[in-house]
């Protein structure tokens, strides 16, 4: 895990740079927070590393900094590949193993953060497995759950499930027709199968262990109204697809991003920027299933990252906007309100980790 030197915004004050883990439980609620990374205080005899794990808290746009915590050295020099129910998955490109942790959870162990190794990962002929587009999981812990399934999407046409603490290798599978290459992975507890959407957002695929892959295809009744001027900019935008479940009701969402690509001289590559956001609604009625566009999802929250997106009501965390998305992507990081179609940019600290990911609220 990389070493991180934050240098706060302007907007963070700067009393808040040592907030303290036993006063953020007065301070701060159960989440979300953005994972911004960690920074390394002192290496022990044994190979682990004592540090501060940082966290951006949305709601009062405040660093999070909890102190001391020790980092295992199973993870030291490990990527981290995205989150899922709050959980940070980890990948050794040397040896290709993949270990969940709960190193960055507030309410994990301060000295002793759980580590869980999984299978070591094989590719399939002709695929690569060296990058990752994200990680989702179908229950809220591995420990424990035998029915708990990892799966993890590479870009390219792999996807690969287990089962933590069962199985001894990954079932690997070759998605269909190149159409899901930098999909994202989402699991539905309404349907009990793991998701991928086909880019423009026409199909879903869906996986579950030891079954057949299932092809769904949708179909849309409303679009937004936008001049030609407005379809002309989203048509030279890139975009990407998620879908992403309400976790206290069964209410399913695709959401699209658009963001423009320019060259950056300081990344020496292409800079994405936000453009808009939109999203559809799953409807079911006596005709069928419909996704229709909507720009007010009542009091629900969108978050999206390198993490398995996730939607909460606004009410669980006061200082959430309602009806709006929290986003890092590209290299865009702030809010949308789909009322209003503004966006709200935060100030990134310095040094960010290469997978910013969005950790749900837990329950204490």
């Amino acid at each position: 895990m990389s070493q991180l030197l934050i240098r706060l915004s302007a907007r963070l004050s700067s009393r808040n740079n040592n907030v303290c883990i036993h006063k953020c439980f007065r301070l701060f609620s159960t989440g979300p927070y953005l994972t911004l990374g960690t920074r390394v205080q002192e290496v022990l005899p044994s190979g682990c590393k004592i540090g501060d794990v940082l966290l951006f808290y949305p709601a009062k746009e405040q660093i999070l900094t909890l102190h001391d915590k020790t980092i295992p050295k199973e993870l030291k020099d490990e990527e981290m590949i995205g989150t899922s129910h709050g959980w940070s998955f980890f990948y050794d490109r040397h040896d290709r193993i993949v270990r969940i942790s709960d190193i960055f959870s507030p309410f994990a162990s301060k000295s002793n953060p759980t580590v869980i190794p999984l299978p070591r990962l094989t590719d399939l002929p002709s695929e690569q497995i060296e990058q990752v587009c994200n990680v989702a999981m179908s229950s809220s812990s591995p420990l424990g759950d035998e029915d708990c399934v990892v799966a993890i999407k590479f870009s390219g046409d792999q996807l690969s499930l287990c089962r933590p603490g069962r199985d001894l290798e990954w079932t690997n599978i070759l998605t269909p027709f190149h159409c899901c290459e930098n999909s994202n992975v989402m699991y539905s507890k309404r349907y009990k199968r793991f998701y991928l959407s086909a880019p423009g957002g026409i199909h879903f695929f869906s996986y579950h262990l030891n079954e057949n892959t299932e092809h769904h295809k949708l179909v849309y009744r409303d679009h937004p109204e936008l001049d030609q001027s407005e379809w002309k900019t989203l048509s030279m935008c890139s975009r990407r697809e998620y879908l992403v479940e309400s976790s206290s009701s069964d209410e399913r969402y695709l959401v699209k991003w658009y963001a423009h690509g320019s060259y950056s001289s300081v990344l020496n590559g292409i800079e994405y920027k936000t453009k808009r956001f939109m999203v559809f609604s799953e409807e079911e009625t006596a005709e069928g299933k419909f996704m229709c566009y909507t720009e007010d999802i009542g009091e629900m929250c969108i978050f999206i990252a390198s993490n398995e997106a996730f939607c909460i009501p606004a009410s669980s965390c006061p200082g959430l906007k309602p009806s709006t998305i929290y986003f890092m992507v590209g290299h865009g990081f702030g809010s949308y309100d789909l009322t209003t179609g503004d966006t709200h940019h935060y100030k990134a600290p310095d040094g960010f980790i290469s997978t910013p990911c969005w950790l749900p609220p837990v329950s204490i």
